[in-house]
């Protein structure tokens, strides 16, 4: 073999990672470690939560400011670095760091008393954890210039981290100032649920005391983190950047307005969802509306929000640019990404409608169905250049995970009742026969479809190269293949090992041969299966 017929074997087997992915890397590794932690050693503002908001503040703001002011620095870096392994062995002394962090956690444990030499000792080793994993996925030397690319841009996002932790510190500990503006903020909602309930309900019982507001029949306590402060600051930091990034296109200071009119919008969509979760409960279905509504509608009501922020504000001539254009429709005919993501994300976004409008059994689940079918045939002259072919491999395939995902799914013995026996039973039957065959097509037809094009066609790709259509199908790396699989292992909630493992399985089969067909006839396979599994022995908990 020459050398030119093993550089492809090279190439393909190498880490080509830039500073977007490895960014996202390290969030997600970093939120994976520091979010459980902070949740189990919090004191008061000064455990570990404190280190996960002022580093993820701090990145977040750094990076976004970077890329979009000093763009051409942070290309050249990232290109520096997608021919530039992952630091395993600062990977390894994070893990021991981190090992000694949870230690220090644990004061009963050690053999030295709590004071200023266990807190100087506690900061130290979590510190010295999060600069080993941040030099694991940049080295120094990178970072170094990363950082001195952006001029004192470091010392204001440092600065804002800061400021924003000891801000969340005086709202959680109840500083005067801030205390003040949490309570009012939250009467305020209190007093908008209750004036809209009043126009709408007879009968509308409120207990300022106890903040109670509902009717006889059902009625809901409005807690000061029910008072929407997250989806105000989600809407804030979402214009913020969002007016940043296209900077240009926008008229300063008049675009400054539509930063707080987003915050208010988005205060407001809030106290509307409390009254639709009233109004559900006192017309009868209490479970649906403290059970999916009261879960999902928030998240739906941000997206609706942001959309339409997005939507209008590049079309008020008082806040834009005259002059500036936005070709829609040219962009669209050249976005791939959209071909491969949007049927997966109109099923999210359809599962998220379903649940909040469900309560023990989603009976709006063919909803999906509807809602992928209509993306993938929209995209259908897109999916003609892919290789739809299959073979026997695939069949083999979708039967070796039916085998793998019953075999761990007896061997864990966990079977929670997810309500669609109970469900089933209390539809008609002409209901019931549709909403099954529904919901079987959806497992064999298209979220086969939809999920392998984001998994396997895409994101397998997309980690190697932002240019993913230019590559070969039967390119990976190694960590490329993994990290698709992990991201569809977790997609699939406390059956995650099973997930991941299928998804190993999967991307085998369509790396053998470049063919998206292979793939997806092996998920549906398994579906497929899975289904029958199901229908004939009426075993709901695995749907």
């Amino acid at each position: 073999m020459t050398a030119d017929q093993r550089a492809p074997d090279v190439a393909r087997r190498r880490l080509s990672l830039g500073l977007a992915e490895r960014s996202v890397l390290f969030a997600l590794l970093f939120v994976a470690e520091w979010v459980p932690l902070a949740f189990y050693f919090h004191d008061g503002g000064h455990g570990a939560a404190s280190l996960l908001e002022i580093t993820v503040v701090f990145c977040s703001l750094l990076l976004a400011i970077g890329f979009t002011k000093f763009g051409h620095s942070f290309r050249q870096i990232s290109s520096e670095l997608e021919n530039t392994s992952l630091g395993w062995g600062f990977l390894l002394g994070h893990f021991c760091a981190y090992g000694g962090f949870i230690w220090l956690s644990l004061p009963s444990a050690l053999p030295i008393p709590t004071g200023s030499l266990h807190d100087a000792l506690w900061y130290a080793a979590g510190m010295l954890a999060v600069g080993l994993c941040g030099s694991a996925f940049v080295p120094p030397r990178v970072a170094w210039r990363l950082v001195r690319s952006t001029g004192h841009t470091w010392i204001f996002a440092l600065t804002i981290a800061v400021i924003a932790r000891l801000l969340m510190v005086g709202i959680l500990l109840g500083a005067p100032a801030l205390g003040f503006a949490s309570k009012a903020a939250t009467d305020l909602t209190f007093a908008v649920v209750n004036v809209l309930l009043r126009l709408i309900l007879p009968r509308v019982i409120t207990d300022w005391t106890t903040m109670t507001i509902g009717s006889p029949e059902f009625n809901v306590t409005i807690l000061p983190w029910c008072a929407g402060f997250e989806g105000t600051a989600l809407m804030l930091v979402f214009s913020v950047a969002w007016l940043g990034y296209f900077r240009k296109e926008f008229r300063f200071p008049n675009a400054l307005v539509l930063v707080p009119a987003g915050m208010a919008v988005m205060w407001l969509s809030n106290a509307a969802r409390i009254v639709a979760l009233i109004l559900i409960g006192v017309a009868g279905a209490p479970n649906i509306a403290v059970g999916g509504f009261h879960s999902q509608a928030g998240w739906i009501a941000f997206n609706c929000v942001a959309l339409g922020f997005v939507l209008i504000s590049r079309r008020l001539p008082w806040v834009t640019v005259e002059g500036v254009r936005h070709p829609a429709k040219e962009v669209s005919r050249h976005n791939p990404t959209s071909a491969y993501l949007l049927p997966f994300l109109v099923i999210v976004a359809a599962g998220m409608i379903s649940s909040a409008a469900s309560g023990g059994f989603e009976w709006l689940y063919p909803l999906r169905f509807l809602a992928a079918a209509i993306a993938l045939w929209f995209f259908r002259s897109t999916y003609s250049s892919l290789n739809w072919k299959f073979g026997w491999y695939a069949v083999l395939t979708g039967i070796a995970v039916l085998a793998m995902w019953l075999g761990l799914d007896r061997f864990s013995g966990v079977h929670a009742d997810n309500g669609i026996g109970a469900g089933l039973a209390a539809l008609p039957g002409a209901a019931r026969i549709a909403w099954l065959v529904l919901r079987t097509a959806a497992a064999v037809i298209t979220v086969p479809i939809a999920e392998e094009l984001v998994f396997r066609g895409f994101l397998i790709r997309r980690l190697i190269s932002s240019d993913f259509e230019s590559l070969d199908p039967r390119r990976y790396t190694y960590v490329s293949v993994l990290i698709s699989s992990v991201a569809f292992g977790v997609l699939h909630g406390d059956r995650w090992l099973a997930g991941t493992l299928a998804g190993l399985l999967y991307a085998i089969a369509y790396l053998r041969r470049g063919r998206i067909g292979d793939a997806v006839i092996a998920h549906a396979t398994t579906n497929a299966l899975l289904a029958a599994w199901v229908l004939i022995g009426g075993r709901w908990y695995l749907w």
